[in-house]
């Protein structure tokens, strides 16, 4: 455990949960201490091989990630020392998500605030998600305003300048479920209905905005503008941790997939039209000396947040209330700007770099022979997290070995039933695929005596197919079960 936590994962991923549920359950079935022996040692790591792995070879993103955590704390102490700012509360809290690898925290940063602005950023994935670029550039421009960003002012088209100002913002609250009631719109958030009354009551400005927005005719036809401002203020208060923040800074910087559960949220696309923005427009009047010193997509909030995303290597939530004359944080922008200074993320050719590379079109041999074995490895091992992380970076999970062997034909001869359901019904593998030997998976998982696999891959070949007894009954029940969780 002492190992793990230096790799930067903590026992409280919900990808280690197998694993630490099992070290758990042998600590409490034994009365003495439990000895860690190679059997136990499996049946704890079994379901996280490839994680685990990755972990203790340094094979991840960032490899030396206490090193990492060093230098962190140093410029969490550097940025400690600054006093300038308005704000009475002089309290600082960081917290880094690392994508795959690691989470390292400074601070008290489980304490509340609101996200206030830099909630524009995510409102503006979730539009461009569910409506697409087009329709969401219909309402909204995409050029920084030259303003500050709660002036009563339009672009030459008379539209928002960008959704990282004010105006921008509550047009695309206008957008997001335009049919459903208030109650179901704000559900989608978790919110604090204090601050968001508080919001409402000292909104004059944003209310002048919203006329001068309805009289220009920006918002849709059958949009409301008041229900609009109201979500828009409800959004501004939704109330997060450093925590809870690096993890939507992280999805960001991951293509829009979460690091936590492994699931896409937001499209590439959203993602990538998002840290666009952010990197020209999300830091007030300061947007253009941020992009030029730290050249990173970032987004700040007058509560004191600020929210910097690192594509494809991390995610950073800073939350320090004293703010410049801009309505910056003066300890965020000083730890970013010391951040870049230590370490060189190449900005945007990383992010280039990195398409490129993943694209399989342009994926060497090499590449592609190193596909095969991880996706190998995976089935065979039962590690159902990779499997899904391949499934949603787009690997094909049809692969084949040199024995023309499918991850389906791996996970049968084990008897994975879990992998063999998630390859079948959720990656569409072809069970009919048959190796150098003319076996298919389910000649395999015959062959090896794995009933619920056998029972598993007929459902899926042949559909509800009848049941002649009751231990098929019961063996089929077991795989609805199964799939139903998967």
């Amino acid at each position: 455990l002492q190992a793990l936590r230096k790799t930067g994962l903590l026992t409280s991923d919900p990808r280690l949960r197998d694993c630490v549920h099992q070290m758990r359950q042998s600590s409490r079935d034994s009365p003495g201490p439990v000895m860690m022996d190679q059997k136990l040692f499996r049946r704890c790591v079994g379901n996280n091989i490839m994680l685990l792995t990755k972990a203790f070879r340094k094979k991840f993103i960032i490899p030396d990630f206490e090193q990492l955590t060093q230098h962190i704390n140093r410029m969490y102490d550097n940025a400690q020392q600054q006093e300038a700012g308005q704000v009475s509360n002089k309290q600082t809290d960081i917290l880094i998500h690392s994508l795959i690898s690691g989470v390292h925290s400074v601070g008290d940063t489980k304490v509340p605030f609101c996200l206030q602005s830099c909630v524009k950023p995510l409102e503006y994935a979730i539009a461009l998600h569910e409506f697409g670029s087009e329709h969401v550039h219909q309402f909204v421009g995409k050029e920084p305003s030259g303003f500050k960003f709660n002036k009563l002012s339009l672009n030459d088209e008379d539209k928002p300048h960008n959704p990282m100002v004010n105006a921008g913002a509550i047009v695309l609250s206008s957008l997001i479920k335009p049919h459903s009631n208030k109650a179901e719109r704000f559900d989608h958030y978790l919110l604090s209905s204090c601050s968001f009354q508080s919001e409402r009551d000292t909104g004059d400005r944003n209310y002048a905005i919203g006329y001068y927005l309805k009289e220009k005719k920006c918002f849709p036809d059958t949009a409301d503008m008041t229900a609009a401002l109201d979500f828009y203020f409800q959004l501004c208060s939704i109330e997060v941790t450093c925590e809870s923040g690096s993890v939507i800074a992280a999805t960001l910087a991951n293509g829009g997939i979460c690091p936590i559960t492994g699931e896409r949220v937001l499209s590439a696309e959203a993602v990538r039209n998002t840290l666009s923005l952010m990197h020209s427009c999300g830091m007030y009047d300061f947007s253009g000396q941020f992009a030029f010193h730290v050249g990173l997509p970032a987004k700040s909030g007058v509560s004191g947040a600020v929210l910097l995303v690192v594509p494809n290597v991390m995610g950073i939530m800073c939350w320090s209330p004293p703010l410049d004359r801009l309505g910056n944080s003066v300890r965020g922008i000083h730890f970013c700007q010391e951040l870049v200074s230590h370490f060189n993320f190449h900005n945007y050719d990383n992010l280039r770099h990195f398409t490129k590379k993943h694209d399989p079109r342009n994926r060497s041999d090499e590449d592609s022979n190193k596909s095969v074995v991880n996706l190998m490895f995976a089935a065979y091992s039962g590690d159902l997290t990779a499997l899904r992380r391949f499934a949603l970076s787009a690997v094909n999970m049809e692969q084949r070995d040199y024995d023309s062997r499918t991850a389906l034909h791996v996970a049968a001869s084990e008897g994975h039933v879990e992998v063999v359901v998630f390859l079948t019904e959720v990656c569409k593998v072809n069970p009919h695929m048959k190796d150098r030997w003319g076996n298919t998976p389910l000649d395999d998982a015959m062959q090896f005596g794995h009933d619920v696999v056998v029972s598993a891959l007929q459902e899926y070949i042949d559909g509800n197919a009848p049941c002649n007894t009751e231990e098929q009954k019961t063996t089929l029940d077991m795989y609805s079960t199964l799939k139903s969780i998967v």
